[in-house]
């Protein structure tokens, strides 16, 4: 899909969370939705002047084609703590603020992501991530997305994303990348 709005109307009730808040709705069949955004398997949509949150488990109700989910490849050999580790920043780098176009990643909200071994090959991460505000809505719905894509890794058995506000969130903490995609230089 291009990065232009894309109009649609929904082929049936939907599943959505309201953005900033956080708050579960039911968005109704034949409403006009706008794509505003697509990314990490999720999509922001405008409905009459409000902003969604759509899962891309829904995207038939958009008219498109559900959305596949990337599977990680199982590696060769038993699963490392440092294959595990890189697995996970990548998983990381594919969940995405709804209002803003730029993954969690380089947006600067992971503060560390700690891998440990259980044994047998098991491991168990550890997540300290925060936002860009602390009364946002979206906190919850940010780190269950992290916590489910980590739990997708080869060999993860358990994960934990804990939101935290120590240091604060600031512009500084935004990738150089980030920060030329989003005209701030």
């Amino acid at each position: 899909m291009d990065s232009r709005m894309h109009e649609v109307e929904l082929t049936r009730d939907c599943a959505a969370v309201q953005v900033p808040w956080g708050s579960a709705v039911t968005l109704d069949e034949g409403s006009r939705a706008q794509i505003t955004q697509q990314l990490g398997g999720s999509y922001t949509v405008l409905v009459g002047g409000n902003l969604y949150r759509i899962d891309g488990s829904n995207a038939d109700a958009l008219g498109l084609s559900a959305a596949e989910r990337e599977e990680m490849d199982a590696p060769e050999g038993p699963a490392t703590a440092e294959s595990v580790e890189a697995a996970a920043w990548e998983q990381l780098a594919t969940c995405f603020d709804p209002e803003i176009p730029i993954d969690i990643v380089n947006l600067g909200l992971v503060y560390s992501c700690l891998v440990s071994e259980m044994g047998d090959a098991h491991f168990n991460i550890v997540v300290k991530m925060t936002l860009t505000a602390p009364g946002c809505g979206m906190g919850t719905l940010l780190a269950d997305e992290a916590r489910a894509k980590l739990l997708a890794i080869h060999g993860v058995e358990d994960v934990t994303v804990d939101l935290v506000w120590d240091p604060p969130w600031s512009r500084d903490m935004i990738s150089e990348v980030a920060r030329l995609e989003m005209g701030l230089y």
